[in-house]
């Protein structure tokens, strides 16, 4: 997990990818519990250091359900396939008293609790080395991938014990994994490479170069992996470098603007988005070529980093949000045309700085991180995808960051 400043009064960890986990993430994360289970919505809160909650939402209802404690410093949350279990990473560091990251003295003891979404109760934390971060969860839920200053934590979700640290070099930012579960990877910014993780033995392969600062692709910073598993995509500050995962060989750098960071891929695997400070730039990904840009957000400038964005789980429609600009933005993925830019209200005031799209398609939930813990909590808001409008913003603890589902 990364470190990056969401907003001009304060800064917070968030979650893998930085951002709400993708639609595709969500709608699997549900698909082996019984379908007509109530899905729940967990949201984690992440004022700079300080949180130990995670909100539930009835998303049925759209309704707030007792939150949940958890360990101080809260920085991402992963739910499991089967959607049984959500693990929370807490712990997180404290730099010039303010801004979260990995450097910094320890705001409470670094851990990761498990929470049974059957009771939505936290089980015993689980210790895997200061200042976790990122999670990822192989596809057949056995094992949790936790990035931390100790490096690349497995935890077996039978037992909920972690493994032997795995290297995959330092400040770790980002984790993804195949879909047929057979390799991880670990993007490390400092030492810009990603390293690939066999995951039958927990063991690292050759790490492989993004680029070397300055000269190369600056910074890796996150990752997304298409559908078919053939092609890893890494964000850096000069572009898109993407990866073929059968050779594991970094190909030929995509330009796609300024600051490119959070992606989503579309369901059939044919588009990557990637949101930049300009707009979201499509990537055709049997060409690995940039299409044109799409902005967003009344034409207002993209917030100080990229915009959250999410794709529907029919793949129809990317929606992404714009801070400075207070909307949200549907882009139709047919014609990667931009739709009409939505102005998102809530009292006292907006701050978009996540988005999540429930299993079933119908309701995005947007997540308004106003911070002010002392005066007011913040909000997340329901969209309705059929329509574009809002519902009624739902109230939750201060600065809501990252959203995953569980049925």
């Amino acid at each position: 997990m990364h470190t990056r400043i969401k907003y001009p009064i304060a800064a917070a960890i968030v979650a893998a990818l930085g951002q709400a986990a993708p639609a595709s993430a969500t709608a699997s994360a549900t698909a082996a519990r019984p379908a007509d289970r109530p899905v729940t919505a967990y949201v984690l809160q992440t004022p700079p250091c300080m949180s130990n909650t995670v909100s539930v939402i009835n998303t049925a209802t759209n309704t707030a359900l007792k939150p949940i404690t958890v360990g101080i410093g809260t920085s991402a949350i992963a739910v499991t396939p089967n959607g049984k279990t959500v693990y929370v990473s807490s712990g997180a560091s404290i730099v010039n008293g303010m801004v979260c990251g990995s450097g910094g003295p320890q705001t409470a003891a670094s851990t990761v609790t498990p929470i049974s979404t059957a009771t939505n109760k936290p089980g015993k934390p689980i210790n895997a080395g200061k200042s976790p971060g990122p999670i990822a969860i192989t596809p057949d839920g056995r094992t949790a991938y936790v990035l931390s200053q100790r490096g690349v934590v497995p935890i077996s979700t039978a037992t909920n014990k972690p493994g032997k640290p795995i290297n995959a070099g330092k400040d770790l930012t980002g984790i993804a994994i195949t879909p047929d579960g057979k390799t991880a990877y670990v993007v490390s910014t400092s030492s810009a490479t990603v390293t690939p993780i066999r995951t039958a033995t927990n063991t690292a392969l050759k790490p492989i170069k993004i680029g070397k600062p300055p000269a190369g692709y600056e910074f890796p910073d996150q990752i997304a992996i298409t559908p078919n598993g053939r092609t890893a995509y890494v964000s850096t500050t000069a572009g898109v470098v993407p990866i073929r995962t059968a050779t594991n060989t970094a190909l030929k750098l995509i330009k796609a603007g300024n600051g490119p960071g959070a992606m989503a891929i579309a369901p059939d695997g044919k588009t990557a988005y990637v949101s930049t400070t300009a707009g979201v730039v499509p990537i055709r990904t049997a060409t690995n070529t940039a299409l044109k840009l799409i902005k967003v957000g009344n034409g207002q400038p993209a917030q100080p980093g990229p915009s959250p964005i999410a794709i529907t789980p029919n793949g129809k429609t990317a929606y992404v949000v714009n801070l400075i600009a207070g909307t949200v933005t549907p882009i139709s993925t047919a014609a990667n045309a931009p739709g009409r830019p939505v102005a998102v209200k809530s009292s006292p005031g907006v701050m978009l700085d996540g988005i999540g799209i429930a299993p079933d398609g119908r309701t995005a939930f947007i997540l308004n991180e106003v911070f002010e813990p002392a005066s007011f909590p913040g909000t997340v808001i329901p969209f309705r995808t059929a329509t574009n409008t809002q519902g009624k913003p739902i109230t939750v603890g201060s600065a809501p960051s990252a959203i995953v589902f569980a049925r």
